[in-house]
């Protein structure tokens, strides 16, 4: 079956994190995303911390459904041919600041007497316009500027990312919802358009209700572990052996909570009563809990919990995360199977269709599809993709590995 996207054509000249994860969402939605490298490739190619066969578990883990091709858009013959894909494509996205877009021209202004249909998304650290935009950025820049970083760890203790690099991932899924509008768009009006994504905006949004507490009612919030600011008991708990989480954001769920840990007597206890309460004498409540967590397994409580109707959860490292059975009914560790590197495991797409079927077709080796792009879309002949593969304007992959 066809993918949500299946008609949609997409150049990525996204590199690392931000860009291609959010590449990879659109291309598991069935998009055509047609990765151009330069003969180097992607940095993330080589693996870091971890490989497979050369290949770096962090590429590996954003570029599945996508097709590459090795171009060089520093030289005036390989722009005009990148004008050629850009002029049957719908999209372009790109994650390089403001002036480096420019000097290979490849900004919008550029693309648009192209293709005036054209939609082109870039993802940056703080957009094209402001007086930081020609600074670098990653996650942990981001994190630290919005405020993100001061709100997480433990109170009184130092600054601590956030272990997952939100800062990338939320810039990957606001580019491509900001795409999969500007399609609506131009469905609608014929109009292509510019897509300026800042991961600093991103992240600015995400503080949400936390800004609105500030803005509003001037409430500065700080860190405060794995508990809520409001809500009580919302945090974790250690067990006989591994830590848990309990959520109990209305009355029902503490009154469950107080029945499965047989502490019925708190829910009439004056001190813990109603939510406001509760969340005023908090460090009265929380030990008390605590001292029963401990007498027993997670296992045990979660068992308790979940007859009682309370949500909690245990606080699972990423192997016990990976094996869950919820996790692995739903298909979020799909089995890739790649000609050089064999079989391996990814965290799977989480847009479920009911019309179409989840496809994963394995990471490209760097230049595997270019012969193939070049013939299929632009209809350039054999001696035509020599010629340019002599003079080094385009690339192919070897027979083995990505040299």
């Amino acid at each position: 079956m066809k993918g949500l996207l299946s008609d949609v054509r997409i150049l990525d000249l996204t590199r690392m994190l931000a860009g291609p994860y959010g590449t990879m969402i659109l291309a598991d939605m069935g998009a055509e995303m047609i990765k151009v490298e330069d003969h180097r490739g992607d940095y993330t190619r080589r693996g870091v911390q971890t490989s497979l066969g050369g290949m770096g578990a962090y590429f590996l883990a954003v570029n599945r459904n996508k097709k590459s091709v090795v171009l060089d858009l520093k030289v005036p013959k390989g722009r005009e041919i990148f004008y050629e894909m850009v002029k049957v494509s719908d999209v372009v996205v790109d994650n390089m600041r403001p002036q480096a877009l420019s000097r290979l021209k490849c900004d919008y202004e550029t693309l648009k007497e192209v293709n005036p249909r054209i939609i082109s998304c870039s993802l940056s650290g703080f957009g094209h316009t402001g007086p930081y935009k020609d600074r670098p950025s990653f996650d942990l820049t981001v994190q630290a500027l919005s405020g993100g970083m001061s709100v997480t760890g433990e109170v009184g203790g130092p600054p601590v990312r956030m272990g997952i690099p939100i800062g990338d991932l939320a810039g990957g899924l606001f580019s491509a919802l900001s795409i999969v509008s500007a399609l609506h768009f131009r469905e609608k009006t014929g109009k292509g358009q510019k897509l300026d994504i800042s991961l600093l905006d991103c992240q600015i949004s995400m503080t949400s209700y936390l800004a609105a507490y500030y803005l509003i009612g001037g409430l500065l919030s700080g860190p405060q572990g794995s508990r809520h600011g409001t809500l009580v008991p919302y945090e974790a708990f250690k067990t006989k052996d591994i830590w848990i989480v309990v959520a109990c954001v209305t009355e029902p769920f503490w009154e469950g909570l107080c029945v499965a840990l047989e502490l019925e007597e708190l829910v009439l206890d004056d001190r813990f009563n109603n939510a406001l309460k509760r969340l005023e004498n908090h460090d009265e409540l929380i030990p008390i809990l605590q001292e029963v967590f401990f007498k027993k397994t997670a296992a045990e409580w979660l068992d308790r919990l979940e007859e009682a109707d309370v949500p909690c959860a245990p606080v699972n490292s990423l192997d016990r995360a990976l094996t869950d059975p919820q996790v692995l009914s739903r298909n979020m560790v799909p089995e890739l199977s790649h000609p050089h590197l064999g079989k391996f495991k990814l965290a799977g797409n989480p847009v479920k269709a009911s019309e179409t079927e989840e496809v994963f077709i394995p990471p490209p080796q760097l230049g595997e599809n270019t012969e193939e792009v070049f013939k299929q879309i632009l209809g350039y002949s054999e001696d035509k993709i020599k010629e340019l593969l002599d003079e080094k304007v385009i690339g192919i992959m070897k027979e083995e590995g990505n040299e």
